[in-house]
């Protein structure tokens, strides 16, 4: 059964071990933000500093794996139709809103939707990582270390799909970030297969 979220907001669920996730961009162009908890212990959590430690590089693709910020994989990327995603920038809040747009009543964001959404789960807003961004398209300028948000690589259809190497609490979004999506708000599917 496929899922939607609707554009600029979010979602959360439990995913078995061995189950797999696929994160859909059913009309291109849309950024979906990823968390991952231990379903166990959600104090274990998705890490973007060991998972790019571990692999050398920043863009993951089929064959990467996902640690936690206790260096066990979380996920691993099975399948994987775009292979530029990003997993530096942190999820879009009021703040980055109001400081990098100057919006005066700023949305919530990704990092609001993510909240309430694994609030039932007992996670809370300081518990929140830096999360895998499906789809989002930042280069890096080697020399300088410079980063830019350009629109997405990912086609109507376009997936990225991921295994469960443990039972977890998994939280995604349709992104709230003018940038990261090229100028609209669309919306994400999913399902576990």
């Amino acid at each position: 059964m496929v899922n939607e979220i609707a554009p600029r907001s979010g979602t959360a669920f439990e995913l078995r071990k061995g189950q797999r996730l696929a994160v859909i961009d059913p009309e291109g162009g849309q950024v979906a933000d990823l968390l991952a908890f231990n379903r166990g212990d959600v104090r274990e959590a998705i890490s973007s500093g060991r998972t790019l430690d571990y692999a050398s590089r920043i863009y993951l693709t089929t064959g990467d794996k996902l640690y936690s910020n206790r260096s066990n994989v979380m996920l691993e990327i099975a399948a994987d139709d775009v292979g530029r995603h990003d997993f530096l920038l942190t999820p879009c809040s009021k703040d980055t809103f109001r400081i990098l747009y100057g919006d005066e009543h700023p949305h919530r964001g990704c990092f609001g939707n993510l909240a309430e959404a694994l609030a039932p789960y007992g996670v809370s807003e300081d518990m929140i990582p830096t999360a895998f961004n499906c789809f989002m398209n930042v280069p890096v300028d080697g020399a300088t270390g410079a980063i830019t948000v350009l629109p997405p690589l990912s086609k109507a259809g376009d997936r990225i799909v991921f295994e469960a190497r443990m039972d977890l609490v998994i939280g995604l979004t349709a992104c709230s970030a003018l940038d990261s999506n090229g100028g609209s708000f669309k919306p994400i599917h999913w399902s576990v297969e």
